[in-house]
């Protein structure tokens, strides 16, 4: 077979007097059609050297034949990509391994790298991972994201199972469109109806709860329980209830809404409860309620994600007192194991990596990270090193943009600790990558760079893609290099 394929290959290359190179691991056979994708300078694209019926079923160009079969080049649309799913069994699939991690990327060129950071690592790995803000941010749709995920997949000769993650979604209509599309885990993000009882008045409280239809119902199932950790007792007192149900009864109701839409269109998922964009820490007997109440509405989630003590802050390692988060994991890992059935995600896992080992040992491996913008910050790295006339101008233009996009976030970052870059030696400019305040200031500004325009022209975009594209192979290092160092820590 190895020969064979040697054979095809040269003879490609001699029909395209070496136009293309070939990706080695891209490589795919099905009886006596060879599949791989290939670049040349400008672009990535498929090549096909099959029998006419393979060919027919892609969107393709013929440029030719070798032994009687044809030769086809296609564009990576997202009809070929349909189609190579179909062939090869690329859909994504629902979790099968105890740890899981979600690999963001926001480009849409990073999956090759994340594949070969995966690969050697025993979890399941989410390739398509976006949320809606980040759709909306860099003016890409679920489509996109799920196809790019797959062609990286293709291009990486990765050939485990692997999931799509439509995350932190907080309307019916976007978990329908992602559905459509395909995506094997849904992350349900109720933050809208989280109540915040610190901005309520005790009169606004007491007649919330006494006025609610389900309160007595409740009352009874929960008010004087106990339940038994290994070193202490929880016990559900009547003040610490009506605070939790106060606070997360209409979550409740919000996840069940979004859970019974998902089940009248697609069968087979997974699904996560995030209620961690919240303004204060899920303590464990909130995380008790809202898990044996989600389970008792017939809601069958594989993972949630509490709000953890401390600064979980994008882009930069974990801020607060690491004894402390230990004992708190602990705790909540804990009750996974009385309550069973589902495991504990971790949010904003860029770089937090004091935490990682932590949360592994407290989870006993039985978890969920997400990662997102890290991704983006080895590419904008890659683009300091490369191009530091491009760097500076998306430096300069992220500083304008800052006190707009922070808005959705919740940072301490002080810009006047980033050192000036047009005082700075292009060489000394990925350094600004060590120094947490610079690695925010990119990290959160990723929607203004990517969607700037001039006279109906990309600012950076454009530019960004087409440095990263000469330089793959080092883009692909980086990435895979920082990711491999979020995952070794998650050995236990």
């Amino acid at each position: 077979m190895k020969k064979q394929i040697g054979y095809f290959l040269k003879e490609f290359e001699k029909l395209t007097t070496g136009k293309y190179q070939v990706y080695q691991d891209s490589i795919h056979q099905i009886d006596t059609s060879i599949f791989f994708i290939c670049r040349d300078k400008d672009r990535k694209q498929l090549v096909i050297i099959g029998k006419k019926g393979i060919c027919e079923r892609f969107e393709a160009n013929k440029i030719g034949e070798i032994n009687d079969l044809d030769v086809v080049i296609c564009q990576l649309s997202h009809k070929n990509c349909d189609t190579i799913k179909d062939l090869f069994s690329l859909n994504p699939k629902r979790c099968n391994k105890k740890t899981s991690f979600g690999f963001g990327d926001r480009l849409g060129i990073a999956t090759p790298a994340h594949a070969q950071a995966a690969k050697d690592h025993d979890l399941f790995p989410i390739f398509a991972q976006q949320s809606v803000r980040e759709l909306s941010r860099t003016q890409r749709t679920f489509k996109d994201a799920l196809d790019s995920a797959v062609w990286g997949v293709f291009e990486s000769g990765y050939h485990k199972d692997f999931g799509a993650d439509a995350d932190h979604v907080k309307q019916i209509d976007d978990l329908l469109n992602a559905a459509h599309e395909g995506y094997s885990m849904y992350t349900l993000d109720p933050s809208d109806h989280v109540r915040d009882i610190d901005k309520m008045s005790q009169k606004e409280i007491a007649e919330f709860y006494q006025s609610h239809p389900e309160r007595r119902e409740l009352e009874s199932k929960y008010v004087g329980k106990t339940f038994n950790l290994s070193k202490q007792k929880l016990v559900m007192d009547e003040e610490s209830f009506v605070k939790i149900f106060v606070t997360y009864i209409d979550v409740i109701k919000h996840v069940v809404r979004c859970y019974d839409a998902l089940k009248s269109v697609k069968r087979d998922f997974d699904l996560e409860v995030s209620i961690d964009e919240t303004s204060t820490p899920t303590t464990p007997l909130a995380h008790i309620f809202i898990a044996e109440e989600l389970r008792r509405k017939g809601v069958d989630f594989q993972t949630l994600a509490p709000r953890f003590i401390g600064q979980w802050q994008k882009g930069i390692d974990y801020i607060g007192d690491l004894s402390i988060l230990e004992k708190e994991m602990t705790i909540h890992g804990e009750i996974v194991k009385i309550l069973s059935g589902y495991r504990l995600s971790l949010h904003s896992g860029s770089d937090k990596f004091s935490v990682y080992s932590i949360f592994a040992k407290c989870t006993e491996g039985n978890l969920h990270i997400k990662t997102a913008g890290t991704s983006y910050l080895e590419a904008i790295k890659v683009i300091a090193v490369k191009d530091a006339v491009l760097y500076r101008d998306i430096h300069r233009y992220a500083l304008e943009r800052f006190e707009i996009d922070r808005a959705s976030y919740h940072v301490t970052t002080d810009l006047n600790k980033i050192p000036n870059v047009d005082k700075m030696s292009d060489t000394d400019l990925v350094k600004l990558f060590d120094i947490p305040d610079a690695r925010q200031l990119i990290h959160i500004t990723y929607g203004s760079i990517l969607t700037a325009k001039e006279s109906g022209h990309y600012l950076f975009k454009d530019r960004i893609f087409k440095v990263l594209f000469d330089n793959e192979k080092l883009h692909y290092e980086f990435v895979k290099n920082h990711m491999e160092k979020h995952l070794n820590l998650l050995k236990i």
